[in-house]
């Protein structure tokens, strides 16, 4: 029987029932193990156990050089300087961490106050809003021209009296008088 393999499956060229329960598509047999070999794979569920430990043990132990001991004689020592310098980092890194702390809690507070003093501003608009509605809806025009006209002696413009401006461009508009 020919045989190719695609990843872990094997297939064959044949097509029939035999083929298929040799390549573990069909029922197996009862008189079949639960583990056997075809090719180069194996069915069943347990893969062979390998003894490496056994096998590491048996193999020569290579003997270390002179001057790979004395590097790792002087791996595992620190000296003074060493230490400080590692000291001095961690200290370091403590300030710098402390300060990194601080800061950000002082942006926290500064956020939160911004927060409440937006809200506070907010309600202050509302607040102007509705007192602004009240005062308008509580006065009466026709009684101010009433009054205006009838009891300060204010008068309508004469024809002469009023002026148009033209803006050209600006923002503002500046009156300069007759009598300086």
């Amino acid at each position: 029987m020919a045989r190719t393999t695609y990843g872990n499956r094997p297939t064959s060229s044949y097509r029939n029932a035999d083929a298929r329960q040799n390549m573990g598509y069909g029922p197996r047999p009862q008189s079949q193990p639960s583990r056997r070999r075809t090719g180069s794979y194996v069915y069943g569920n347990a893969a062979p156990k390998l003894d490496v430990q056994q096998e590491m043990e048996q193999q020569p132990r290579r003997a270390l050089s002179n001057t790979t001991r004395k590097n790792r004689d002087k791996a595992r020592h620190m000296n003074l300087g060493y230490v400080a310098f590692l000291v001095l980092a961690m200290c370091v890194a403590g300030y710098v961490l402390i300060n990194y702390l601080q800061l950000q809690a002082a942006i926290t507070n500064v956020t939160e106050n911004i927060a409440s003093q937006q809200r506070e501003l907010n309600n202050l608009k509302v607040a102007n809003d509705e007192e602004l509605c009240r005062i308008t809806s509580g006065v009466d025009m026709e009684e101010v021209k009433r009054v205006a006209i009838g009891e300060l002696g204010m008068v309508y413009p004469q024809e002469g009296q009023i002026i148009t401006y033209s803006s050209e461009g600006r923002d503002y508009v500046r009156k300069v008088s007759d009598g300086n």
